[in-house]
Protein backbone atom coordinates (compact mmCIF):
# COMPACT_ATOMS: atom_id res chain seq x y z
CA UNK A 1 0.00 0.00 0.00
CA UNK A 2 2.85 2.21 0.86
CA UNK A 3 3.60 2.39 -3.33
CA UNK A 4 0.26 3.23 -4.14
CA UNK A 5 0.24 6.01 -1.62
CA UNK A 6 3.37 7.15 -2.63
CA UNK A 7 1.71 7.50 -6.13
CA UNK A 8 -0.98 9.16 -5.33
CA UNK A 9 0.97 12.00 -3.56
CA UNK A 10 3.08 11.95 -6.48
CA UNK A 11 0.95 12.48 -8.82
CA UNK A 12 -0.83 14.99 -7.13
CA UNK A 13 1.74 17.47 -6.27
CA UNK A 14 2.38 16.88 -10.16
CA UNK A 15 -0.71 17.77 -11.74
CA UNK A 16 -1.70 20.94 -9.27
CA UNK A 17 2.05 21.86 -10.48
CA UNK A 18 1.33 22.06 -14.33
CA UNK A 19 -2.34 23.34 -13.57
CA UNK A 20 -1.06 26.45 -11.29
CA UNK A 21 2.89 26.53 -12.28
CA UNK A 22 2.62 25.25 -16.06
CA UNK A 23 5.97 23.65 -17.54
CA UNK A 24 8.26 24.80 -15.11
CA UNK A 25 5.77 24.03 -12.00
CA UNK A 26 5.21 20.68 -13.07
CA UNK A 27 8.49 19.84 -13.78
CA UNK A 28 10.08 20.56 -10.90
CA UNK A 29 7.21 19.40 -8.76
CA UNK A 30 8.12 16.08 -10.24
CA UNK A 31 11.74 16.40 -9.81
CA UNK A 32 10.83 16.99 -5.97
CA UNK A 33 8.25 14.14 -6.12
CA UNK A 34 11.07 11.62 -7.77
CA UNK A 35 13.51 12.10 -5.05
CA UNK A 36 10.77 11.84 -2.57
CA UNK A 37 9.12 8.86 -3.77
CA UNK A 38 11.81 7.13 -6.14
CA UNK A 39 13.05 4.79 -2.92
CA UNK A 40 9.33 3.72 -2.18
CA UNK A 41 7.49 3.40 -5.54
CA UNK A 42 9.82 4.15 -8.26
CA UNK A 43 8.11 7.21 -8.70
CA UNK A 44 6.07 6.85 -11.89
CA UNK A 45 3.50 9.14 -11.59
CA UNK A 46 2.24 8.58 -14.91
CA UNK A 47 0.17 5.52 -16.10
CA UNK A 48 2.40 5.77 -19.76
CA UNK A 49 5.93 5.26 -17.55
CA UNK A 50 4.27 2.41 -15.30
CA UNK A 51 3.51 0.86 -18.59
CA UNK A 52 6.53 1.06 -19.99
CA UNK A 53 8.71 -0.40 -16.46
CA UNK A 54 5.85 -3.26 -16.99
CA UNK A 55 7.33 -3.91 -20.37
CA UNK A 56 10.62 -3.49 -18.99
CA UNK A 57 9.79 -6.44 -16.15
CA UNK A 58 10.47 -4.75 -13.47
CA UNK A 59 6.54 -4.62 -11.56
CA UNK A 60 3.73 -7.22 -11.92
CA UNK A 61 0.48 -6.36 -14.14
CA UNK A 62 -1.52 -6.60 -11.01
CA UNK A 63 0.69 -3.97 -9.01
CA UNK A 64 0.76 -2.07 -12.42
CA UNK A 65 -3.41 -1.84 -12.18
CA UNK A 66 -2.90 -0.43 -8.90
CA UNK A 67 -0.51 2.21 -10.12
CA UNK A 68 -3.06 3.13 -12.72
CA UNK A 69 -6.02 3.80 -10.44
CA UNK A 70 -3.78 5.50 -7.69
CA UNK A 71 -2.27 7.68 -9.95
CA UNK A 72 -5.37 8.59 -11.62
CA UNK A 73 -7.07 9.61 -8.15
CA UNK A 74 -4.21 11.82 -7.16
CA UNK A 75 -4.78 13.61 -10.42
CA UNK A 76 -8.72 13.62 -9.56
CA UNK A 77 -8.04 15.26 -6.23
CA UNK A 78 -5.44 17.30 -7.49
CA UNK A 79 -8.16 18.70 -9.81
CA UNK A 80 -10.83 19.11 -6.99
CA UNK A 81 -8.35 21.39 -4.99
CA UNK A 82 -7.61 23.55 -7.10
CA UNK A 83 -11.30 24.01 -8.24
CA UNK A 84 -12.50 24.47 -4.90
CA UNK A 85 -9.59 25.61 -2.54
CA UNK A 86 -7.84 27.81 -5.14
CA UNK A 87 -10.88 28.79 -7.13
CA UNK A 88 -9.02 28.00 -10.48
CA UNK A 89 -11.21 26.41 -13.24
CA UNK A 90 -10.49 25.89 -17.19
CA UNK A 91 -12.76 27.48 -19.87
CA UNK A 92 -13.11 23.93 -20.52
CA UNK A 93 -13.22 25.15 -24.48
CA UNK A 94 -12.16 22.97 -27.20
CA UNK A 95 -9.82 25.28 -29.70
CA UNK A 96 -8.53 23.28 -32.54
CA UNK A 97 -7.04 24.21 -35.25
CA UNK A 98 -6.51 22.34 -38.72
CA UNK A 99 -4.52 18.91 -38.45
CA UNK A 100 -3.99 19.41 -34.43
CA UNK A 101 -4.87 15.76 -34.16
CA UNK A 102 -2.37 14.31 -35.55
CA UNK A 103 0.40 16.63 -34.30
CA UNK A 104 -0.92 16.56 -30.64
CA UNK A 105 -0.68 13.00 -30.78
CA UNK A 106 2.67 12.59 -32.27
CA UNK A 107 3.90 15.85 -29.66
CA UNK A 108 2.48 13.42 -26.66
CA UNK A 109 4.01 10.25 -28.09
CA UNK A 110 7.34 12.21 -28.63
CA UNK A 111 7.01 13.83 -25.37
CA UNK A 112 6.34 10.87 -23.64
CA UNK A 113 8.91 8.33 -24.96
CA UNK A 114 11.20 10.75 -24.11
CA UNK A 115 9.94 10.79 -20.52
CA UNK A 116 9.93 7.00 -20.46
CA UNK A 117 13.30 6.47 -22.32
CA UNK A 118 15.05 8.56 -19.64
CA UNK A 119 13.19 6.72 -16.48
CA UNK A 120 14.58 3.56 -17.68
CA UNK A 121 17.31 4.51 -18.30
CA UNK A 122 18.12 6.27 -15.34
CA UNK A 123 16.12 4.45 -12.73
CA UNK A 124 15.90 1.04 -13.98
CA UNK A 125 18.76 0.14 -15.43
CA UNK A 126 21.81 -1.96 -14.45
CA UNK A 127 24.96 0.61 -15.36
CA UNK A 128 22.89 3.93 -13.01
CA UNK A 129 21.99 1.49 -10.22
CA UNK A 130 22.44 3.78 -7.33
CA UNK A 131 22.87 6.91 -9.34
CA UNK A 132 21.84 10.23 -7.12
CA UNK A 133 20.76 12.21 -10.80
CA UNK A 134 17.91 10.35 -11.39
CA UNK A 135 15.69 13.21 -10.40
CA UNK A 136 16.88 16.03 -11.92
CA UNK A 137 17.39 13.71 -15.49
CA UNK A 138 13.36 13.16 -15.13
CA UNK A 139 12.48 16.67 -14.36
CA UNK A 140 14.55 17.69 -16.99
CA UNK A 141 13.29 15.53 -19.75
CA UNK A 142 9.62 16.82 -18.89
CA UNK A 143 11.08 20.64 -19.06
CA UNK A 144 12.72 20.11 -22.10
CA UNK A 145 9.82 18.15 -23.95
CA UNK A 146 6.93 20.60 -22.54
CA UNK A 147 8.77 23.60 -23.72
CA UNK A 148 9.15 21.93 -27.26
CA UNK A 149 6.14 20.23 -28.02
CA UNK A 150 4.11 21.66 -25.72
CA UNK A 151 2.56 24.36 -28.22
CA UNK A 152 1.35 21.41 -30.13
CA UNK A 153 -0.75 19.44 -27.93
CA UNK A 154 -0.55 21.28 -24.28
CA UNK A 155 2.38 19.17 -23.36
CA UNK A 156 0.47 16.54 -20.84
CA UNK A 157 2.54 13.16 -21.93
CA UNK A 158 0.43 11.88 -19.45
CA UNK A 159 -2.82 10.17 -19.10
CA UNK A 160 -3.15 11.10 -15.38
CA UNK A 161 -2.35 14.60 -15.66
CA UNK A 162 -4.95 14.85 -19.25
CA UNK A 163 -7.23 13.54 -17.16
CA UNK A 164 -6.98 15.97 -13.95
CA UNK A 165 -6.68 19.03 -16.44
CA UNK A 166 -9.99 17.98 -18.03
CA UNK A 167 -11.63 17.49 -14.44
CA UNK A 168 -10.89 21.33 -14.23
CA UNK A 169 -11.23 22.36 -17.18
CA UNK A 170 -8.36 23.54 -19.02
CA UNK A 171 -8.27 20.79 -21.01
CA UNK A 172 -11.46 19.52 -22.95
CA UNK A 173 -12.78 16.42 -22.38
CA UNK A 174 -13.81 15.60 -26.08
CA UNK A 175 -9.49 15.57 -26.89
CA UNK A 176 -8.63 13.67 -23.73
CA UNK A 177 -8.57 10.44 -25.90
CA UNK A 178 -5.42 12.19 -27.34
CA UNK A 179 -3.65 11.71 -24.16
CA UNK A 180 -4.16 8.17 -23.83
CA UNK A 181 -3.00 7.08 -27.58
CA UNK A 182 0.02 9.23 -27.81
CA UNK A 183 1.67 8.99 -24.02
CA UNK A 184 0.70 5.43 -23.65
CA UNK A 185 2.46 4.83 -27.64
CA UNK A 186 5.19 6.73 -26.27
CA UNK A 187 5.29 4.66 -23.40
CA UNK A 188 5.29 1.37 -25.22
CA UNK A 189 8.04 2.61 -27.48
CA UNK A 190 10.47 3.55 -25.05
CA UNK A 191 10.07 -0.08 -23.50
CA UNK A 192 10.58 -1.54 -26.79
CA UNK A 193 13.83 0.54 -27.77
CA UNK A 194 15.17 -0.18 -24.25
CA UNK A 195 15.31 -3.39 -24.51
CA UNK A 196 16.74 -3.32 -28.37
CA UNK A 197 19.35 -1.17 -27.16
CA UNK A 198 19.69 -2.57 -23.66
CA UNK A 199 19.35 -6.90 -24.17
CA UNK A 200 21.18 -8.01 -21.78
CA UNK A 201 19.81 -6.02 -19.23
CA UNK A 202 17.18 -8.07 -18.01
Amino acid sequence: MNKYITELIGTLFLVMGAILGGAVGASLALMIMVYAGGHVSGAHYNPAVTLSVWMRGKIEMKEAVMYWVFQFVGALIAALIVMYVFSNEGSGECKVTEGWGTKAIIAELMGTFAWAYVVLNVATAKGTSGNSFYGIAIGGTVLAMATALGSFSGGAFNPAVAIGLAMQHSFCWDHVWVYFVGPLGGGALAAIVFSFINPDDK
